[in-house]
């Protein structure tokens, strides 16, 4: 598998994992598209949210309860945004379901008309 966000779990290409577990870890986005942007990536490989299990699900749940309590750690005392892009026009790029958390700025919401 050439998975970019696999071979980072595996160490295989360097990354500074801010937060990691048994099932998810969050690392810093290398394209931000606000003050603040990480990526939790869960360890399993999968695309998309129809591709995962139910333990896929409550793995995903868990790192997804956990960041409330990274927030502080990570600058989004204010507010964040969590973003999961699901296909080519959602603009999904890495096909490694992942969740944006952005945050560290008062973020608008894009129009999204054309």
């Amino acid at each position: 598998m050439d998975c970019i966000f696999c071979k980072i779990d595996k160490g295989e290409i360097p990354s500074e994992k801010v937060y990691e577990d048994d099932d998810v870890f969050v690392i810093r986005d290398i394209d931000p598209k606000a003050e603040k942007h990480y990526l939790m990536i869960p360890k399993r490989h999968y695309k998309l949210i129809d591709e995962m299990t139910d333990a896929d699900a409550a793995a995903l749940m868990r790192g997804l309860r956990k960041i409330p309590s990274l927030a502080g750690r990570l600058g989004l005392d204010g507010g964040y945004r969590l973003v999961i892009n699901q296909g080519d026009d959602a603009g999904q790029s890495v096909f490694h379901l992942h969740v944006h958390i952005l945050g560290g700025q008062p973020l608008d919401f894009p129009d999204l008309k054309k």
